[in-house]
């Protein structure tokens, strides 16, 4: 497993760690932000695929703001596969 670290723009999560298991997220910890909601989202991402994540969550804005913590996380994962050369079908 491989851990990333990700500095979310533009919503109140100071920064969020990812373990990686390829394209598959393992465990997220994010700090900052709404914790209830955010431990909440972070239970449903263990095991799923980047893809899987990206497609539920990329672009899903907070109230006025264009972005959100699972905007960011989306970007983050985005991120990571860019990193990594992981090919992301969404």
């Amino acid at each position: 497993m491989e851990k990333f670290v990700y500095k979310p723009k533009g919503v109140c999560s100071q920064s969020m760690t990812f373990e990686m298991d390829g394209n598959v997220v393992k465990k997220v910890t994010i700090v900052g932000g709404c914790p209830g909601n955010l431990l909440g989202i972070s239970r449903i991402l263990e095991n799923k695929t980047i893809d899987e994540v990206v497609a539920s969550f990329q672009g899903v804005r907070c109230g006025a703001k264009k972005t959100s913590c699972p905007d960011q996380i989306a970007q983050a994962l985005l991120s990571y596969a860019n990193e990594k050369q992981i090919e992301v079908k969404c």
